[in-house]
């Protein structure tokens, strides 16, 4: 695919999965050869787009070649057996370093895979390669492009998952969120990006352990997002104290909402006029197949909610700051400028953050999430956009998180999907659901892509 092109939301390029099993069940096309052609695309675009921090190229024909063999005997280890998959790099890998976008972990390799790749590897996944992180899985950016356009930011902490979906190298993903880490992305990429519920799939040898921190996916269509994230809970488990993601191993069934719940949230007013109309116009086709659509001037109580969630992103870094003081602090003693200027900035101000300030921010958390879901078996889902605008050009700024970060807080689970185009660039729009409610929200989902066919 070009790498600098208009984008269409009818017409995405986004590589896909699950259409090919078939194929490698009868023998038609095999995951060997499927993974060379996303080889290709890599050799040719990578040096451009710089999605990777590394890649097993060899392991990966390895475990392609044994998928392949599999197929042809019919001992299929799971729905995702010769998936390619690109990892953020914050999971631990036995095959290659986890470096999380920092100096102080390069050529770091533990000699362990991360729960979650051990279970993709059981089964019978392929793992192609790391993706770049942000540093620390927070703000500073790394050296990845836009494949849509090469002088603006894929967007952050994701951003390397983001833009090897975007750009067709993989069919997916894995990213984590905290704040915004894996709907932006998705977003400025036109990905289909799923962030579950907290504590959806085990994080174990993960360097993602704050309290508000989740994995998810990044995928070329919403059934290998949800078919990706579903066998890894499988596989995986949940976090600890957690029984993971449920619901069926296949997409669950398209479900028509009987109610969707607009939410404007902090990010409307930073709103251009012409984003703001194409999203109503996306509202408008909505409420044309009888669906009720309830906004904040219709609903006092939703307002009341409206009017709650605009503290998200000030309660979340807060409490994230806090939570994050170590091991900053101990990074930051080792001297040598190992943590960015970004980081070192950030750092001063969290650390005014006492215990007594991050426990009120707790309880206003906890009364966010109770606000939420006061409108269970009232509305279906939400509604939103993913970001305010398109991908912000310029590299050093991985853009604004205003509408993603309220899944995060509230700790629901959302998905993206690549509905609009602004200046060239892709938008997306984005549902946000239920705490482990995951599956619901997938139907509804499903619906929606079939309304406005780019699935």
């Amino acid at each position: 695919m070009s790498m600098q092109q208009s984008y269409d939301p009818l017409n995405n390029k986004l590589l896909t999965f699950h259409n090919h099993v078939p194929k490698f069940i009868s023998g038609e096309d095999t995951p060997s050869a499927y993974l060379e052609r996303c080889l290709k695309n890599i050799s040719e675009n990578e040096p451009k787009i710089k999605a990777f921090v590394t890649m097993n190229i060899e392991g990966a024909r390895v475990a392609a070649k044994d998928s392949t063999k599999r197929y042809a005997e019919n001992k299929i280890l799971s729905s995702i057996d010769g998936m390619p998959f690109g990892i953020k790099d914050v999971f631990e890998t036995k095959d290659m370093a986890t470096e999380c976008g920092s100096p102080i972990f390069k050529d770091n390799k533990t000699g362990r895979d991360s729960a979650l790749v051990s279970a993709l590897r059981k089964a019978g996944a392929i793992i192609l390669g790391k993706t770049v992180t942000t540093e620390f899985a927070f703000y500073k950016a790394g050296p990845t492009r836009n494949p849509y356009d090469l002088e603006r930011t894929p967007g952050g902490s994701s951003s390397g998952s983001g833009a090897a979906v975007g750009a067709g190298f993989l069919p997916i993903s894995i990213g984590t969120q905290v704040v915004g880490s894996l709907i932006r992305p998705s977003s400025y990429n036109a990905n289909f990006g799923f962030k579950p519920s907290f504590g959806a799939i085990n994080r174990e040898g993960a360097y993602s352990n704050l309290s508000q921190s989740v994995l998810g996916t990044q995928a070329g269509s919403l059934t290998d997002a949800w078919i990706g994230a579903r066998v890894a809970a499988e596989f995986a488990g949940g976090d600890l104290g957690y029984a993971g993601l449920k619901g069926p191993i296949t997409i669950p069934k398209s479900e028509k909402p009987l109610c969707l719940g607009r939410l404007d949230t902090a990010g409307w007013e930073k709103c251009s006029a012409e984003v703001k109309a194409k999203f109503n116009q996306i509202i408008t086709s909505i409420s044309n197949e009888n669906v009720e659509i309830l906004n904040r001037d219709m609903n006092s109580k939703l307002d009341d909610y409206e009017n709650l969630m605009v503290g998200a992103f000030d309660t979340t870094m807060d409490i994230c700051g806090y939570e994050f003081l170590w091991p900053l602090k101990d990074y930051e003693a080792l001297g040598n400028d190992l943590i960015s200027a970004d980081i070192t900035s950030r750092l001063r101000d969290w650390e005014k953050i006492n215990r007594e300030v991050y426990e009120k921010q707790l309880k206003v958390r906890d009364t966010m999430r109770a606000s939420h879901h006061e409108f269970y078996g009232e509305i279906d889902a939400f509604i939103t956009l993913s970001a305010p605008d398109c991908a912000p050009e310029g590299l050093t700024s991985t853009g604004d998180p205003s509408f993603a970060v309220n899944s995060s807080v509230l700790g629901v689970p959302a998905i993206n999907l690549p509905l609009l185009e602004v200046n060239g660039m892709p938008l997306g729009v984005q549902i946000i659901g239920y705490s482990q409610n995951d599956a619901k929200l997938f139907s509804i989902a499903n619906w929606l892509t079939d309304l406005f066919k780019i699935n």
